[in-house]
Parts: C-alpha cells; sequence; structure tokens
C-alpha cells in the first residue's frame, strides 16, 4: 500500500515550508541538495524535518497539505510541538463580524 506524507521542516532562517511527498527521507535529501534553485528551501538551507503525518490516500493528504498550507506559523508551531490547546484556540475565528464578537442587543 502506497503511503503519503504531509511535512512541515524548518528551514536555516526559521521559516516553515509545508509539503507532501510518497517519500518523506529522500524528499528532506532533496531539499537538503538543493536540486531546484527555484525551490523555496533552496536559500533556506539546511532544512531540519520538524512534523510530519502519514496518510494511505493521497486526496487526504493533498486535502490536509492545502489547509495547513494557509495556517499561520504559530498555528503550525503548536501542531509541531503537539500544543493541542493552543491549536484549538489559534484555530478559533476572531473576525470581528464573527456571531461570539456580535454586540448584544
Amino acid at each position: 500500500m502506497k503511503r503519503y506524507y504531509v511535512y512541515i521542516v524548518e528551514c536555516s532562517d526559521n521559516l516553515l515550508y509545508t509539503g507532501i511527498t510518497n517519500n518523506i527521507s529522500r524528499r528532506i535529501e532533496e531539499h537538503n541538495a538543493g536540486l531546484n534553485r527555484t525551490s523555496f528551501t533552496y536559500k533556506r538551507r539546511p532544512v531540519m524535518l520538524k512534523f510530519h503525518q502519514e496518510f494511505n490516500d493521497v486526496n487526504q493528504a493533498i486535502f490536509f497539505e492545502k489547509k495547513i498550507k494557509k495556517w499561520s506559523a504559530q498555528k503550525k508551531r503548536a501542531l509541531i510541538g503537539g500544543e493541542f490547546e493552543l491549536l484549538q484556540i489559534l484555530a478559533e475565528c476572531r473576525n470581528a463580524s464573527h456571531s461570539d464578537y456580535k454586540p448584544e442587543e
């Protein structure tokens, strides 16, 4: 059965990069080897693997990768650290138009 991985690496400048692969060790080696001069990580090497999640279904992996790519660095770091309570707090909507923030009449 094929496995897919969504991963987060921390770059040498402390920025985070999120990606997807079917071979996590090969992909980290590729990032660090700098095979693609136009990639986000090329000038930010070396990278260190900070998080990975395994999936059996490529569509689930793609969905999860797209979801966490939109997250803030703070939220990604909470995921990396296993700080699930903080992750929940950061996930809450803070928009002034959200129902929790509308003034009571």
